[in-house]
């Protein structure tokens, strides 16, 4: 089709939209913002008979490309440690995609604007592809890969496993609470155009280092299209931005947004860059570099800092303090050291960092052996069973950490723990910002503004409440985490398959049970819950708990 067919076309499409007057069209998705009726562009003016054959075309790449691999032998030369975290990634990000297209429904009556309807209409089938061909690829990774155990049960468990809860948690947003607040401002604004830089291009980069093409094929497929999505946010912020009071809400939502995908995105792709690899050239991007090429320069100052010429309020603060977790508190290290930490409760591997891993990460981060290096070397001591527990339950200088009610990421950097104590019971959260987002942004009233349409956190939302007084035995039975056999692990701290060096229910029986922080934390009374967290604070770095003297 030539571009002024595709114009034609685009503009008959508009043509065929009408607001009905016989009735009241009722509201099926609330939301807080009001619109002007103002026309708005689509920037990229895309139509179906345009956008499938491009698609077609993109599919034939993404699956010439796994033919490609199995019959190049890929799955026998690519690093184990890297698959690994694989099952972990691919369990989580197809869930995000499909909450996504179930996303701009939430739009099409909220947003008054045919044209970008057809936007919507089209990223709806963009993300129901991403979420397809990314289960695809989980299926040739479980296939083909000497180890698919892990691969095969991850996306049953999301209510009930370590850390896919915070995965599940991300990808909800999209979906609840006030409809431009999750399905504009969480997932085009803050997620697709600013974390899908790290998610989808750093990402594939590093699976190519370790010999995986696949991955990088499908997820540049992916991010391709991710400029409609950008454009199709951009267009409706522009529309927010015309009605001066949508700004108090915008200023809460971009606070809200970017600071919850901080927490979890960074989290996730981060320790995957960062452990997952076993590329350490010294010329090789840290994911902070990354982070602050990607985000902080393409996203925070060519995207959001214009903003502030319409009026609107930037969260610098959150912003640069985001930066300072990464790169001063060592937020991705303190998460990689938590996964480990909990390996019996996943479902994959986790291999122990070397004295090659050790020498990359003084070399880019320096200091990092102190805070981190000797808890990695008793991780590897304590790898293969030999009459110990496994190392959550061992004396490592380590304190387990609470949950943070809101991201679901623990609580890491200890500093940073506030509390508060909500409908009647005590809740922790890794930062004062997501103190904010439950205590003050996720309710009814917001600032003396009446907001009926937010949500609100609620329920069994913590991993370590669900399974408070079980044995952990008992606890990866539940879960489904059990091999073939029904008693060797599905994880193990090493990358071993020898049977005799790998773990068992038999070996988790002996443990002690699993005990909530939470549950403890409400048990206490007002002065024990004080003193604890007054300790709680100066824990830390690495999870070392506070100095008995301090």
């Amino acid at each position: 089709m030539s571009r002024q067919s595709v114009a034609r076309a685009h503009q008959k499409i508009q043509e065929l939209s009408w607001d009905p007057m016989y009735h009241e069209p009722v509201s099926q998705y609330g939301t807080d913002y009001t619109f002007r009726k103002a026309q708005k562009k689509d920037p990229l003016k895309q139509v179906l008979r345009s956008y499938f054959p491009m698609q077609e075309e993109k599919d034939h790449r993404v699956y010439g490309a796994a033919d490609g691999a199995i019959r190049g032998n890929m799955f026998r030369q690519v690093q184990e440690r890297w698959l690994e975290w694989q099952k972990l990634f691919l369990s989580i990000i197809p869930l995000p995609e499909i909450s996504a297209a179930r996303a701009m429904p939430l739009l099409f009556r909220t947003v008054p604007n045919p044209e970008l309807h057809n936007g919507q209409a089209i990223q709806m089938i963009d993300e129901v592809r991403h979420s397809t061909i990314q289960q695809n690829l989980k299926r040739l990774y479980m296939n083909n890969y000497i180890d698919p155990a892990g691969f095969n049960n991850s996306l049953r468990n999301f209510q009930n496993d370590y850390c896919g809860t915070i995965g599940r948690q991300f990808a909800e947003g999209f979906i609840t609470g006030d409809a431009i607040t999750a399905a504009s401002i969480y997932l085009t604004i803050v997620a697709e155009t600013a974390f899908t830089n790290t998610l989808f291009v750093a990402m594939p980069a590093e699976a190519a280092a370790n010999g995986d093409y696949l991955l990088p094929t499908v997820f540049h497929s992916v991010q391709s299209d991710e400029s409609r999505h950008i454009s199709n946010g951009y267009a409706t912020l522009l529309m927010a931005l015309s009605d001066e009071g949508n700004h108090q809400l915008l200023e809460r939502d971009l606070r809200y947004a970017w600071w919850n995908n901080h927490r979890v995105v960074d989290a996730a792709i981060g320790t995957f860059i960062e452990y997952g690899t076993k590329d350490r050239r010294k010329d090789r991007e840290s994911y902070a570099e990354m982070w602050r090429r990607w985000i902080y320069d393409d996203y925070y100052r060519s995207y959001l800092v214009p903003l502030e010429k319409y009026g609107l309020v930037i969260p610098h603060d959150l912003i640069e303090e985001a930066w300072n977790q990464i790169w001063n508190k060592g937020y991705v290290h303190e998460v990689a050291q938590f996964f480990a930490t909990g390996w019996l409760a996943n479902y994959w591997r986790i291999d122990p960092m070397t004295d090659k891993d050790f020498e990359w990460f003084e070399f880019k981060y320096p200091g990092w052996y102190n805070r981190y290096g000797k808890w990695w070397e008793e991780y590897n001591r304590l790898s293969t069973p030999n009459g110990h527990h496994p190392i959550v339950a061992e004396d490592v200088d380590y304190q387990y950490p609470h949950r943070c009610w809101v991201c679901m990421v623990p609580c890491l950097v200890r500093e940073d723990m506030v509390m508060a104590e909500v409908d009647g019971q005590w809740r922790t959260y890794c930062h004062e910002a997501c103190r904010w987002t439950d205590v003050e942004a996720f309710r009814p009233t917001y600032q003396g503004r009446q907001t009926p349409n937010m949500g609100q956190l609620i329920g069994s939302r913590e991993w370590e409440t669900l399974y408070h007084g079980w044995n952990w035995a008992d606890v990866v039975s539940d879960m489904g985490f059990v091999r073939d056999d029904g008693k060797t692990l599905v994880a193990q701290p090493h990358l071993d398959l020898d049977p005799s060096k790998m773990w068992t229910l038999d070996h988790l029986r002996r443990m002690g049970p699993v005990l909530s922080p939470n549950v403890l934390l409400n048990e206490m009374t007002p002065a024990e819950r004080e003193a604890f967290h007054a300790n709680y604070i100066k824990g830390g770095p690495g999870g070392r708990p506070a100095p008995a003297n301090a």
